[in-house]
């Protein structure tokens, strides 16, 4: 299986969502709504693909300053080729693109809570959420 990789090229809101629905992603992401997919592309600022011929079967899509910190909002490997090294190797790509003192967060998955310390992340344990405004008081 050969896999090609890139870094910021262009991903259309279809091919996103084809991906999505092919990972556990797919049921946390807004997949009906290609409005809603097409401004999750739009801001990304960081976006590494992975390509089986001409399907895109990989996507790490982060927000970055570069410097201090970097957001990798979506790490989605389709399915048929999860465990071949693909998430590892974009996730690496994302690191390389930062500086070396820039941290890579993220927010697991219920299903991938378990492969984030084996490719070498801590868990951190004070992350927060704010997702509704009524909420803020």
């Amino acid at each position: 299986m050969t896999i090609a990789y890139k870094v910021n090229q262009a991903i259309t809101a279809t091919q996103f969502i084809d991906l999505l629905s092919k990972t556990s992603l797919g049921a946390r992401r807004p997949i009906k709504d290609v409005a809603a997919i097409e401004a999750m592309l739009k801001y990304t600022n960081l976006l590494v693909t992975a390509w089986q011929g001409g399907k895109l079967v990989g996507v790490a899509r982060s927000m970055t300053d570069f410097t201090f910190c970097c957001y990798l909002s979506d790490l989605a490997v389709d399915e048929a080729v999860q465990t071949s090294g693909i998430g590892k190797t974009l996730i690496r790509m994302t690191k390389e693109a930062l500086q070396p003192k820039c941290s890579l967060i993220l927010l697991s998955a219920p299903q991938a809570v378990n492969y984030y310390p084996k490719v070498g992340f801590t868990q951190h344990n004070s992350a927060w959420v704010l997702t509704n405004i009524e909420d803020l008081t």
